[in-house]
Parts: structure tokens; sequence; C-alpha cells
């Protein structure tokens, strides 16, 4: 499958900008935990000034999660 859709998430305070920091690792991990449940692959994984920038290659795991964060946008 195609990417569907690239992720870009003000997660992080600026001044987290490794991917080694172990919060991003975490996510990551999250990310992968997740990816493994809809039979899918974490394609893109990076983090620029506390964005992480994340794209699957599931377009229904996709979904859920823009879903949840248009949720969220409406709190």
């Amino acid at each position: 499958m195609d990417s569907s859709g690239i992720f870009e998430i003000d997660l992080f305070p600026p001044e987290i900008d490794s991917l080694d920091h172990p919060f991003v690792a975490q996510f990551r991990e999250l990310l992968e935990s997740l990816a493994d449940e809809y039979n899918s692959r974490l394609l893109n994984f990076d983090i620029h000034d506390g964005t992480v920038i994340f794209s699957f290659d599931n377009d229904e795991l996709s979904s859920k999660i823009l879903g949840m964060l248009e949720n969220e946008n409406r709190s």
C-alpha cells in the first residue's frame, strides 16, 4: 500500500529535536506497536524542533488517527 498521508504534530517543546530523546523514542515505539495492530508499517518518522512527522502504509489507521486529532482540536 502507498503512504496515505503524512502527519505533522507539535508534540514536544522545540528543544526536543533528536530521534534519540527518550520521549521521542517512546512515541516511536507506540506508533510501531499501533502499526503492528493494523498489520501495517510505520513508513516515516522524524522530529524537527519538537514537531513529530510520521506516516503509515495503512489508510484505515491513518484515518483513525486523523479522526482522533480532529476530535482533540474540537475540545
